[in-house]
């Protein structure tokens, strides 16, 4: 496996097909491409942006708490100055829950 950095920031993890691959997969490879990078996806479903990191269930937390805020009562100037958001967005926070019932 190589790693190669550049200024300590991690560009790309490769493997040399001869090392991983059977020598008749590498030569069935071959015939299609030699000498270039080719990426090999994961199997299976990919994960959906920020389920890895827990940002996606952290943006749904938040938005239900701007949610609940408001139907409590509390207006969208005040939303968007406690959650460092513009009016515009509180409002689309709002009005997307609101298309869902």
């Amino acid at each position: 496996m190589t790693i190669r950095h550049s200024g300590g920031v991690h560009l790309k993890i490769y493997r040399n097909a001869a090392e991983v691959l059977p020598p008749e997969l590498l030569e069935q490879l071959q015939e299609y491409v030699q000498g270039v990078h080719i990426y090999v996806p994961i199997k299976g479903e990919p994960a959906r942006w920020g389920e890895k990191s827990g940002t996606r269930r952290q943006l749904a937390e938040r938005n239900e708490e701007i949610r609940r805020r408001y139907a409590a009562g509390e207006n969208i100037d005040a939303l968007a100055s406690c959650f460092f958001l513009s009016c515009d967005s509180v409002r689309k926070i709002i009005r997307k829950q609101s298309e869902r019932q």
